[in-house]
This record gives C-alpha cells, sequence and structure tokens, in this order.
C-alpha cells in the first residue's frame, strides 16, 4: 500500500499525505512488535511478541489456538469469553487466551497446532511442556477444568463429622483414604480428581476414618445415593495406583445399575465405554410392560462393567433411536443386545424377560453362540432395472460374490451430504458400463440394510468385488469422479500407477 501510494503521489500531488499514510503504517507495525497485552471479553489477544509476557504474568494460563474461519471456533467463541468472565469474577489466578494460529505460524509450530481450535493450559511460565486441555468445550466445562487445577483437586477431611456432611451432599462422590498423602498413590488419585472434573472428590488420611468405614490399607471408596451405597477399590499393594484403571472403574461404577435412557442420560451412556449394551424395549404407559423392569434389573447385577443395561421408553426419547433397530413402538416391549465396536444387534428367537433368559441370553452372545440380527429392506421389484442396481441386506451376497462378475458398490446413508454430492457421478459410472456383461455398479442404503462381515464405518464407503473365487473385496480410496472411478474399473480394481 505504502509503495503504491508513493508511485501515484506525485502525480496526485499528495505528498502530506503519503507521509500520513507511511507514519500510519509504522505506527501499526510498532504496536505489533510490542509485549503489550489487550484483552477482547476478558480474553488476552496473544501473539509473538507479548506471548512470553503472558507467561511471565499468569500462573495458570489456558489458551486457544484458533482460526477465523473455523465454525468449531466460531462456536466456541462466545462460551470461552463466558467462561474469561466468570473465572476473572472470581479473583481465580487462571486466565484465558487466544491466539490467531493462522496468522501467528511461529507459535502454531512450536506448539504443533494442527487443528482447530486447540486449547493448552500454561502453568508457571513454562512453555516446554503445556498440558492439552481434556474437558467439555462449553463454559461450565472450561471454568470447572481449569478451577480443578487451580486449587486442590480433592478436599481434605480431617474428621468423622466433615466427611459424614461431605458424603451426604451429593449423590456421588469419591473419597481416597490413604495413610500418606505425600505417596505415590495419593498422587496419582490427585491426578485423577484433577481429570473428572463431573465428580467431586474428597481426601483422608485419619486413622480413625479408616475405622469407620471399614478399612485397613489405602482405598478409594465410590459413596453413592443408590444401588449399593459404597463401592471400594483397594489400591494394589505391588503395582500402586493406576490413574486409567481408577478413572474406568469410576465412570462404570457411577452409573446407575440400570440406566433410563432420556436427553440428560444419554451422554453418560455413550461416554462410559461400556462394550455391550442390553436395552429393554418398554411402553412406559403399560403397568404390564413397565413391571419387566424387575427381572431386567436381577439380571444386570452380574454384568457390570461389560454390560450396560439400559430402558428404553419407545413414547419418549428412545422412539428417536426405533429406526436404528429397524422397530417402531407396537415392536415393545423386546430386548435387544449391541455390541457397541461395530453396532451389531442381537436378538433372541423369542422375548423371554425372565432374570434367568436374560442372563443366558446374554453369556451365550459374549461366547460368541448367537449370531448377529441384521436388518434388511425387502429388495424393490426394479432393483436391477436401472444402470444403477439396488441392493439390500437380503440380496447383498448372491449380487456382491457372484463370480461372474466385478462388483462395484457404493454403502451410503440417505442424510449424508457426501453421498448426495456423488450421486450425479455414480449415476453417470454406471450409465457408461451398463452394457457390460461383466461389470455391475451397485448401491445399498447402509442405515437400513447390515451385512455379517462387511461394517460401515462412514459415508460414503466404495467397495469393489472382483470376479472370481475367494470372496475377495477391495476398498476404493481415491478420487470421487467418473474418471477415477473408470481407470479403477479398467484397471481390475487398481488405479494405475501414474508416471512422475
Amino acid at each position: 500500500l505504502v509503495l503504491s501510494l508513493a508511485w501515484l503521489g506525485p502525480a496526485l500531488g499528495g505528498e502530506d499525505e503519503d507521509e500520513e499514510v507511511i507514519e500510519e503504517e509504522e505506527k501499526k507495525e510498532d504496536e505489533v512488535l510490542s509485549d503489550e497485552i489487550k484483552e477482547e471479553d476478558n480474553v488476552l489477544v496473544l501473539h509473538e511478541h507479548n506471548f512470553a509476557r503472558a507467561l511471565s504474568e499468569h500462573q495458570l494460563l489456558l489458551v486457544e489456538f484458533y482460526a477465523p474461519w473455523c465454525g468449531h471456533c466460531q462456536q466456541l467463541a462466545p462460551a470461552f469469553a463466558q467462561a474469561a468472565t466468570e473465572l476473572r469474577n472470581e479473583s481465580s489466578p487462571v486466565r484465558l487466551g487466544k491466539v490467531d494460529a493462522t496468522a501467528q505460524t511461529a507459535l502454531a509450530t512450536e506448539f504443533g497446532i494442527t487443528s482447530y481450535p486447540t486449547l493448552k493450559l500454561f502453568r508457571d511460565g513454562n512453555r516446554t511442556h503445556p498440558l492439552a486441555y481434556t474437558g467439555r468445550m462449553d463454559s461450565q466445562g472450561i471454568v470447572r477444568w481449569m478451577q480443578r487445577r487451580a486449587g486442590p483437586s480433592a478436599t481434605l477431611l480431617q474428621d468423622t463429622d466433615t466427611i459424614a456432611a461431605f458424603i451426604n451432599s451429593q449423590d456421588l462422590v469419591v473419597v481416597g483414604f490413604f495413610k500418606d498423602l505425600r505417596g505415590e498413590a495419593a498422587q496419582a488419585f490427585f491426578e485423577v480428581a484433577a481429570e473428572m472434573v463431573d465428580m467431586t472428590f474428597g481426601v483422608a488420611e485419619a486413622a480413625e476414618l479408616f475405622q469407620v468405614y471399614g478399612l485397613s490399607a489405602d482405598t478409594v471408596c465410590l459413596f453413592k445415593k443408590f444401588d449399593e451405597r459404597q463401592t471400594n477399590f483397594p489400591v494394589d499393594l505391588a503395582r500402586g495406583l493406576d490413574t486409567a484403571e481408577l478413572t474406568r472403574l469410576l465412570r462404570i461404577h457411577s452409573l446407575q445399575l440400570v440406566m433410563e435412557f432420556t436427553n440428560e442420560t444419554s451422554n453418560q451412556i455413550f461416554g462410559a465405554k461400556i462394550p455391550h449394551h442390553m436395552l429393554l424395549f418398554l411402553n412406559s404407559s403399560s403397568p404390564e410392560q413397565l413391571s419387566l423392569r424387575d427381572g431386567f434389573r436381577a439380571a444386570a447385577g452380574g454384568f457390570r462393567g461389560q454390560v450396560l443395561f439400559v430402558v428404553v421408553d419407545v413414547t419418549g426419547h428412545g422412539a428417536d433411536v426405533l429406526p436404528f433397530f429397524g422397530m417402531t413402538a407396537a415392536d415393545a416391549p423386546t430386548l435387544r443386545l449391541v455390541k457397541m465396536e461395530n453396532n451389531r444387534k442381537y436378538q433372541m428367537e423369542q422375548d423371554n424377560f425372565s432374570d434367568s433368559a436374560i442372563r443366558s441370553f446374554i453369556q451365550a452372545v459374549l461366547d460368541g453362540k448367537v449370531k448377529p440380527h441384521l436388518l434388511s429392506e425387502e429388495p424393490p421389484e426394479d432393483w436391477d432395472t436401472r444402470p444403477v442396481k439396488v441392493l439390500v441386506g437380503k440380496t447383498f451376497e448372491q449380487v456382491a460374490f457372484d463370480e461372474t462378475k466385478n462388483v462395484f458398490v457404493k454403502f451410503y446413508a440417505p442424510w449424508c451430504p457426501h453421498c448426495q454430492a456423488m450421486a450425479a457421478a455414480w449415476e453417470e459410472l454406471a450409465e457408461r458400463y451398463k452394457d457390460r456383461e461383466d461389470i455391475v455398479i451397485a448401491e445399498m442404503d447402509s442405515t437400513a440394510n447390515e451385512l455379517e462381515n462387511i461394517t460401515i464405518h462412514g459415508y460414503p464407503t466404495l467397495h469393489y468385488f472382483p470376479a472370481g473365487p475367494g470372496r475377495k473385496m477391495v476398498e476404493y480410496k481415491s478420487t470421487r469422479d467418473v474418471e477415477t472411478f473408470s481407470k479403477f474399473l479398467e484397471n481390475g480394481g487398481m488405479l494405475p500407477e501414474e508416471p512422475p
């Protein structure tokens, strides 16, 4: 800009204006080079020239590295500002800052920023080992995560009255009993407490408190106002306290033995990372169906940590998940077991709601003695009359593994925008090969049809099934356009190597 105006100045007779522009540019450059720290909505605006000063002035500094064009960053911005305001109003040693990582490339490189937003916590001015933020991306989550790191992560409980009041204060609390609060086991417990901000932690070392709660060695206790009232996790004398294992156990045992699937509990249910879910679908308006919960609950105790038991009301929040199981409300009451790693669903041959029948069914699934229940639509009457053949679960095997055909299949979801974007190219490809006897272009709606040995993890997924014996399958991972598809097909399910 300065050079452009310098060229134009003599012609325009604007010499004074040029000097003003140059002075303004120099002023802006001085501002950028300054280590002054400005704020926007109580969030420190940081760059490479004031970053060191910010670290030296603030004991705990949570920094968001963002990109101005990033939708997730734009969504986070008001929550981040609200958290910054709340923490500042309570005179916390914590401050929040932000760095435009697209402009401050030196900082982005130094801290290994590869995605946006990325949040890192800097403690006591140390810029070599920042801590990755692991909390929720909302104002409350940020505030609680930072509060745990600003103060003690667990409340010290020194006498019987204090610990009793602490245990009764909430539906669920965690108390660590340690004979040495400076020992390794206690320090590991404090780490867990700092991370699990959605639970309340206390710690005790008084010998009388060990006695009151029936303990003789270091133990972590989960106190609940539901199910069993106290669950103990003794510290292994040889291995000490494993933070990952304690976190897993607390997550599992903090859930009710039988969960009701609601809008409020859905995050807990899916966040528990329990490998199997046993579901009882019922209509809550029917007293007869509600009574089935007793047998369901009686079966749950023996599978804790391995199978999560969930009651789904088909007339409430559970109505939204019925299509995933190929069900309607009229199918209730019924039982399903889901293997979470691949969404395989298992169904009793005939529903039996007794606790012994439920236990036997679950054990048979865990032992691999039950085949999954696979969804399938009915094949459309005209499934093979159009250039793109329409496959369903029932017809997939006979088409895809026909030894005389090379079959190229698109697995899609009707609501998927990526699938919709490539629909025209897939139709054009099918039109191009409609007269080839040895090539079939097909598609299958994977939200309504399931296959026993093929799991679809994303949409669209493209698989090629070459002619000949052996049930071979090749996943297509290249560009989704007609010409590249054609090269792939003409080369027998491989893209030809391009010359360098």
